[in-house]
Formats: C-alpha cells, structure tokens, sequence
C-alpha cells in the first residue's frame, strides 16, 4: 500500500517537535476528570471482554501506553514518529514501541483487544478517515473495544509552529456527530460519547467516543 502523502508532513513535524512535546504534554494523572475516568472506563471494558493486545496508536513519548499498562492492559505504543517512538523506548524500556501508522497497522485480523487513538486522528484528513477505521475494524477482536478522544469541530487549519518550532501538519476538526457515522460507516457501534466545552487547560471542544466491533463479548 503506498503511504499517503500527507504522513510525511506529520512524521516530520512531530520528529522535530517530539523532545519539547514529552516535556510540555501533561500526564496522565494530569488530565481532566473526565478524561481520566474515559481511560479508567475503557480499560475495564477491554478486560471485561477477554482482554487482548491494546495498541495506543499515536503514542507519542509513551506516557498513556504506560497508563494503560498500568490500568491492567497488555498495551503497545505506534507512533509516525522515529523520534518519539525513540522517546518512548528509552522512558519505558518494559512496552512494546514501534513505528507505523493508523493507516496500515501491522497487527493481524481480528487481533486486539483494543484500539486507543488519544488526540490522534484529526491529523488525517476527513476523506482518509474511513481508511483509518476500516483498519481499526480489520484489527480489533469481535467484542473489541475503541476509545477515540480527540478535539471536535468543524475547522481545518494549517499552523506553522507548535511547542515554538515549526510544524508543517494539517489539523481537521469535525463534529462528533460525523465522526460517529464514519466509525458506523466502518463497522463499528459507537456505545457512548461525551463531549467537554472549553475550561481551564482545556483549550477547544473536545470529544471521547467509545465503539466495539460487533462480536460476542
């Protein structure tokens, strides 16, 4: 499968940015309640429904992989980036990091547990992401759960600086409602999703949506 032209911009993007973003991103016990208690919920439906390999994909430096280690998870981090993948390797040497992305996940079919893409996605463009879930769906177990959380919208924008360097990614904001019927679209029955206003920390609107693939569980 030929990658798609706009993974280059975003790899490069976050390899320059990578060792300001693990400084400045908050941890997991850092986050907003309700965040917290998403993440909390996630893992204990993961578990309820047999457990499984969990890939965070778009890790980052790690620091929610190793949250949902933590929460009981057999998870694994995927990242675009080289340098945070590096990043993650080095801050916690006992998970399974490695380089890939959303649109062809080296997992096989009906293989995890569970999928958790955290402020991952609007990197991709709106006509790319029934790619994106397609492969969510291929590789998730029957019973599978998805966390999907992310900034919500109707915005498309082209910064050229972030952590104060420069960034060449775009960043595409759409309603939860579309997203929604785009996970449904792939085969996936979203169960629940909440949506959070702006506040404190919080910089924009932002959604958790949970999903499973249909199956036993």
């Amino acid at each position: 499968m030929t990658e798609p032209s706009y993974l280059a911009a975003v790899r490069e993007s976050y390899d320059t940015i990578a060792a300001d973003y693990a400084e400045r991103v908050p941890l997991p016990a850092e986050l907003d309640p309700l965040s917290r208690a998403v993440l909390v919920a996630f893992a204990e439906l993961v578990r309820g429904a047999g457990g499984g390999p969990v890939a965070d994909v778009g890790c980052g430096p790690g620091q929610v992989t190793a949250h949902l280690a933590r929460l009981g998870l057999d998870a694994f981090g995927v990242d675009l980036s080289p340098r945070m993948v590096g990043l993650a390797r080095r801050a916690y040497p006992a998970l399974r990091f490695a380089q890939g992305s959303m649109t062809a996940l080296e997992a096989g079919n009906d293989t995890l547990g569970g999928i958790l893409a955290w402020y991952s996605v609007h990197h991709t463009p709106p006509a790319l992401l029934p790619v994106v879930f397609a492969e969510f769906h291929r590789t998730l177990a029957p019973g599978g759960h998805l966390l999907l959380g992310d900034y919500v919208g109707d915005e498309h924008r082209r910064p050229t600086q972030a952590y104060g360097r420069p960034v060449s990614y775009e960043s595409f904001f759409l309603p939860v409602e579309r997203i929604a019927e785009l996970l449904g679209g792939a085969g996936l029955v979203v169960t629940a999703h909440v949506v959070q206003e702006p506040e404190g920390r919080i910089p924009r609107r932002y959604a958790c949506l949970l999903a499973r693939k249909p199956g036993p569980h």
